[in-house]
């Protein structure tokens, strides 16, 4: 597995956020799996300035051939980022509540669809409220912004490129360990992973107070797993984004399987390995 040259941390810290959360465009995308949306949690409180960003209508485009969750349109994107003031010249922070999880998601689109600098806030908003900074409730007041989505700035697979990067690099499935090997009842998924996949579960990646692990720590982590070309993927793509990141802070490229496990499985041609092991 190669390293990428070096480049700015795709991460932020809380102080250094505080010290900067007037120069830069924040986007509140909280969200769980199969929970409510963030809407109330955000009207609660958020970090000064945060926009909220619906992760299931703004970040992902309905269900169909390519996966449960696909990648939105450029049109659809550009409006969507528009309306929070996504502008291309000025810096975006994303976060979530806690682990990155879904704002990782939006890190992802906003750099595949060009923007050139955004950054996720490192343990969330938890992180935000434990170092007892100030919040606020309402939406912003903000410009309309400029952003034009143009797709392509970072790497995708497909699921045949998802099969090639198993056979000749390596393809980390990032689910739970127990779906990677096809374990417990996970509503209607078929169970099993992609042959020749790496189980690597994404949240491992973080701590228990949802921070991202050291660089070093990573690259601990990620350096055994074989030599490039590197990608992930997860149920739906969200998981997968988590994965990519934490690859990044590591400095390791990888590519996103967008329509992950949901989309390998809609064609029963397509092989599936059960059990332990790099399938």
């Amino acid at each position: 597995m190669t390293s990428a040259p070096a480049r700015p941390d795709p991460l932020i810290a809380v102080a250094e956020l505080s010290r900067t959360l007037t120069d830069v465009t924040l986007l509140d995308v909280r969200w769980r799996f199969r929970g409510p949306v963030g809407l109330a949690e955000y009207g609660a409180g958020h970090v000064p300035g945060a926009a909220y960003v619906d992760l299931d209508t703004e970040l992902c485009a309905p269900a169909d051939a390519r996966g449960r969750r696909p990648v939105p349109s450029p049109e659809a994107f550009t409006a969507a980022m528009r309306e929070h003031g996504v502008r291309p010249d000025r810096p975006v922070v994303v976060y979530d509540a806690d682990d990155s999880s879904a704002a990782a998601r939006g890190w992802w689109l906003l750099r595949y669809f060009g923007h050139q600098d955004v950054r996720v806030l490192d343990g969330g908003y938890a992180a935000w409220l434990a170092a007892g900074l100030p919040v606020e409730s309402g939406p912003p007041e903000r410009r309309r912004g400029t952003f034009v989505a143009v797709p392509g700035s970072m790497p995708t697979l497909d699921a045949e490129g998802a099969a090639r990067t198993a056979r000749t690099g390596v393809l980390l499935d990032v689910r739970p360990a127990e779906r990677y090997r096809g374990e417990g009842d996970h509503a209607k998924e078929v169970p099993g992973h992609i042959p020749g996949a790496v189980s690597a579960p994404a949240l491992d990646n973080v701590t228990a107070d949802g921070r991202f692990r050291a660089a070093s720590d990573l690259r601990g982590r990620f350096g055994g797993l074989g030599t490039a070309p590197v990608g992930a993927y997860c149920g739906s793509g969200i998981l997968a984004a988590h994965a990519v990141l934490a690859l990044r802070v590591a400095g390791i490229d990888a590519a996103l399987y967008t329509g992950s496990w949901s989309q390998w499985t809609m064609d029963p041609a397509r092989p599936v390995a059960l059990g332990p092991g790099t399938g």
